[in-house]
Order: structure tokens, then sequence, then C-alpha cells
């Protein structure tokens, strides 16, 4: 690996004039140089890229590097800590020591990007460039969590409602429409049914109980641990900083406790909640454990949101969304290369 010429000034200048002074590398060359080939490189542009996951399958057999981990940093006020360990251990190791090594950091939140911690590249000569790219939307994934987050919330607001308004066979009816004049499980249903014991593929041989096993999940809203979430919730600590003023910058820390449901069209269906911010999401979790779109799949259905009134765990198949949310993050699920 070639490594970047870097002039050091006294007195330190500012990190984005430090980023701004230098150039990045091209990431083909980059991933030349780390032996990623054509076939398994996602560009976005030419400083980053994603490495599809069938590097995985290529390299099953290679041996094992070593893994270091930096946790539990106790920041500046400013908030330099992990980030910036991590990064100058890599350069402590690759452009001194002569080590083959790579940082694997997350991106970072909107929260402390405009809060006065001013983002999580790292800082001084040890940052991630481009440090903008890097603390703005990257390639997106955050947006894609966020997107898929929010769309399983509300999923579930949308079926109590309609298991509150509606009889069980309205409910059916909806789940299981007749098209032209035929009536089938998909295969997420076929699940559910495998779930309640069913052993019944001809959606007109269930009997009343049956039907309403199937179609009601009888949500209690006591239980419910998924909550909604946006990317810019921080604490009412985060200011933003101007030259030698200080604004207070809203990060929606007022949506931390929120009731849904006030519309009229709602019906009274009314419920506390709350926001969390993205990174918090289990999808996130998800997308840093997935090996591939397949098992991304199978571990966005299994995640449990809350239970029924009788204690059986309710998934994001049980509500049918989680199809729906692998195609959101099909995109996401890849490693970033920048």
């Amino acid at each position: 690996m070639s490594y970047l010429p870097l002039k050091l000034e006294n007195p330190v200048p500012s990190d984005l004039e430090i980023a701004k002074k230098q150039i990045p590398k091209d990431i083909k060359q980059l991933a030349d140089e780390i032996h990623v080939q054509n076939n398994e490189l996602e560009l976005y542009g030419t400083k980053k890229a994603k490495i599809k996951l069938n590097v995985l399958e290529r390299l099953k057999d290679a041996s094992n590097g070593k893994y270091v981990v930096v946790s539990g940093i106790t920041p500046t006020p400013l908030g330099e800590g992990k980030s910036t360990t991590t990064i100058g251990l890599c350069q402590a190791l690759g452009a001194h020591l002569k080590k083959n090594v790579i940082g694997c950091l997350r991106q970072p939140s909107q929260g402390p990007t405009f809060g006065i911690k001013g983002g999580a590249a790292g800082g001084g000569y040890a940052q991630v460039i481009p440090m903008e790219e890097f603390n703005l939307h990257l390639t997106g994934d955050i947006h894609a969590i966020t997107a898929a987050n929010n769309l399983l919330a509300a999923q579930i607001d949308a079926r109590m409602f309609h298991e509150h308004t509606q009889t069980d066979e309205a409910l059916f009816n909806r789940l299981v429409p007749s098209v032209n004049g035929t009536r089938t499980f998909s295969a997420i249903q076929q699940k559910r049914l495998k779930k309640l014991n069913i052993n019944k593929t001809d959606p007109t041989s269930l009997t009343q109980e049956e039907i309403r096993a199937f179609s009601r999940l009888d949500i209690d809203p006591a239980t419910i641990t998924w909550q909604r979430v946006v990317d810019t919730n921080g604490r009412n600590r985060f200011m933003f900083r101007k030259k030698k003023h200080i604004f207070p910058l809203n990060l929606d820390r007022f949506l931390r406790k929120i009731t849904i449901g006030q519309s009229a069209t709602e019906k009274n269906f009314t419920r506390e909640t709350n926001f969390d911010i993205t990174v918090a999401s289990e999808i996130m979790a998800v997308l840093a454990l997935t090996t591939s779109l397949a098992d991304l799949r199978e571990r966005l259905g299994r995640m449990v949101i809350g239970s029924s009134r009788a204690g059986v765990p309710i998934t994001a198949d049980d509500l049918g969304v989680g199809g729906a949310l692998a195609v959101l993050m099909r995109d996401a699920s890849s490693l970033i290369l920048f």
C-alpha cells in the first residue's frame, strides 16, 4: 500500500483546512493496492466505493489478520475520542511501521455532525478524508436504515388500527384478496401459518378460528419496543459554532416522547411513543452482522417489535414487511471503501 505525503504545519490548522489541503487517493488505486477485484467493487464517484459481499466467498480460506478494537474512549469536550484514536493507530501501524492496516468506522450521525462536536471523522492530522462526504450522506446507508425502520413502525400502527376497526372477515379479505376469483397465500403468509401450526395451503379451507388467528396479531401496545427514528436526534448540549459565536441547534430532541394518532381519521386511536437516533435501530445491527442478501432478508424478518396480549412475540414477518425492509436495505448491504 502506498502512502500519501503529509505536510505538517505549526500552528496546526483547523480540521477542515487540513482535509481540504490533502488530496485523497483515487479509490480504484486503493482497491487495487488491497487486492479487491473489479467485480467486487461498486463505485460511488472517484473517492468512495462499496465492496460487495461476494468478496467474503473468495477470501473464505484466507488466514485471518489481527483485529484491534478501540472502545470506551472518554472524549474531550469537543468530542475527540474513538475515531481520532482509531485513525491515529492506523497511521502509526501503516505509514510508520509499514503494516497492512485498514480502519473500520461507522458513518457519523447528523446530530453530532451539526453540533459542537462537528462530526466523527477524527481530528487534526488523524482524520478521514474527504471529511464532508464521510460526515454527511456518504452512500446513503443511514437514510436507508431510517426509511426501513420507519416503514416497519408505520406498519405496526396501521395494523393495530385496522384490527381495532374491522371484523375478522374484512381483515382476512384485505390480507388474502381474491384475484380473478382465486385466493392464494404468499410465501411470508405461509410462514405465519406454519408458526400458528395451521397446515393448510388453501385460504378457503380455514375455519373461523383459524381466520381470526391468522388475521389478528393482537399487538399489546404496552409491549411495543420498536420506535421511529431520525438521524438528528441529539442532546440539548449540542451547539453550532461559527467563528467565536455559538448558536443553539434544534436536533429534534422534542421528538423523544410524542403522541401519535391525533388526526380525526385515526378515530381516537392514540398512543405514546418516541423517536430514537437512526443508528440505534436494530436494523443498524442487522446491517453490521449480515453476510449476504438472503441472510439480510432472514434477519430483518426475525426482528421482534413487541408481543401479543397472549405474550406471543410479534416479528416483522408477522406484519408482512420483512421483504419490503430487505428491498429498502438491499443497496446498503455492502462494505464501504473510503
